[in-house]
């Protein structure tokens, strides 16, 4: 069943129906969805390429690892030192290149 009962039907220029074409596949929504979305107020944002996906995946994988360690140390009262410090490094590591991609130079800091 709809969640939506209401239909509504809107007419645009040749160059409207392109615009939302375009801001609807750069937000990687279909254009309804947009239009939703820009009517309760959202702002238009771009869909984040795949690297940042990339660097979620990454991320999850690193919690993951930093969980395990952990479980591991109060199972057995000591942690691994190496493979914590490892992990904490590929974190340190992963922040700084977040923050160079999306955020700013760190030459700016």
């Amino acid at each position: 069943m709809r969640k939506r009962g209401i239909k509504k039907q809107v007419w645009l220029n040749k160059n409207e129906a392109t615009m939302l074409k375009k801001k609807a596949k750069k937000a990687g929504l279909n254009e309804a969805t947009l239009l939703r979305n820009l009517i309760m107020g959202s702002k238009l944002k771009e869909k984040p390429d795949d690297k940042f996906y990339e660097s979620i995946k990454l991320l999850r994988s690193i919690s993951n690892n930093i969980n395990q360690i952990s479980k591991r140390a109060n199972a057995l009262g000591f942690i691994d030192e190496v493979e914590y410090k490892r992990e904490v490094k590929k974190i340190d590591g992963f922040i700084v290149n977040l923050k160079k991609r999306y955020l700013y130079s760190l030459d700016e800091e």
